[in-house]
């Protein structure tokens, strides 16, 4: 009879949580979450527990996967049951996998953070690129990790996911997992400078359209863009429009590549960008309508053009107030 695979705990269930939940479901595993994330939790079959105490008393791994705000908190609650009796009774360590889109130096705040549990804890410093898994088209057979598109998920520190006692090899598999260091930090590091690209190439695009379009010139930017730079008018047309419902947790990610950026790359502070940024999401989530939008439930802002013409319409209104 073959061995169980392990119990994994997800905090929380958000559109990236939810995908991983239900890839780790079709490939075998037991996937528990708190109960406060009860509607998404039962759209993908999941085991709910009642508190964090007892999500890392039952889990083999608990993956943290929360708005960048919410990391360190979310290390804190975990710490914080780790004294429990029931804590106490586990068999094995628990591998706390943090997967959240913070500095390096936000990470090795949260190793410091769990570093009184000892050997009960052991924390992998991890990050996720890519989309939300979702089943291949062409595949009827959820049960594979071949019928699913996976974003790529990083890992570094002293541990390593694959040497991990209870299903390590095959989760690191399953979750398209690569140890890149052993220096925590790594792993978010590398997360931090792809999306400093991707998601500082998006805001560039929004303040560039958005421009354009107050001027009356935005057909005209979109037309020497196809023809002089064709590949950089795909992207933005491929990213600026997903980015609204998610531009409220991309205002602290920017903060925290601002501080990467400074604190690991040695850039000074007379040479940053991502404060700017950081607020051009902010107008996004707090200014205009396109804070509204929600994944799966779109109205607004599915198009370059009406993204700008929000836009404006929000700046419009905050240059009113001031008045």
């Amino acid at each position: 009879m073959a061995t169980p695979l392990a119990t994994l705990g997800v905090i929380s269930i958000g559109e990236m949580g939810l995908g991983i939940a239900k890839l780790l479901k079709a490939n075998g595993y037991r996937v528990v979450t708190n109960i406060t994330t009860h509607a998404r939790a039962e759209s993908a079959s999941l085991d709910l527990v009642s508190s964090d105490e007892e999500l890392a008393s039952t889990s083999d791994y608990i993956l943290s996967i929360v708005p960048p705000r919410n990391a360190i908190a979310t290390a804190e609650r975990i710490m914080k049951v780790s004294t429990s009796a029931s804590f106490a009774k586990r068999e094995t360590p628990l591998y706390f996998l943090d997967l959240n889109a913070v500095a390096p130096k936000s990470v090795r705040g949260i190793a410091e953070l769990l570093k009184p549990a000892g050997n009960n804890i052991r924390f992998l410093d991890g990050a996720i690129i890519g989309s939300p898994p979702s089943l291949k088209d062409d595949h009827t057979d959820l049960n594979t990790v071949e019928a699913w598109k996976r974003p790529s998920i990083p890992m570094s520190g002293p541990h390593v996911l694959a040497d991990a006692e209870r299903s390590g090899a095959h989760l690191a598999n399953v979750l398209n997992s690569q140890h890149i260091s052993e220096q925590i930090g790594s792993a978010s590091g590398l997360k931090m400078s792809f999306a400093a690209v991707t998601k500082g190439f998006t805001a560039l695009a929004i303040q560039s359209f958005t421009t354009a379009s107050r001027l009356g010139v935005l057909p005209e930017l979109q037309q020497h863009l196809q023809t002089y730079m064709p590949k950089t008018y795909e992207m933005a047309n491929a990213s600026v429009p997903v980015m609204p419902p998610k531009a409220y947790r991309w205002v602290r990610e920017m903060e925290e590549i601002g501080a990467t950026l400074a604190e690991d790359g040695g850039f000074e502070e007379n040479e940053a960008i991502f404060g700017g940024i950081a607020r051009t999401y902010d107008l996004v989530a707090h200014g205009t309508d396109l804070g509204k939008e929600k994944t799966g439930e779109r109205n607004r802002g599915k198009t370059v053009e009406d993204v700008a013409t929000l836009m404006s319409e929000g700046i419009d209104r905050r240059k009113q107030k001031m008045d």
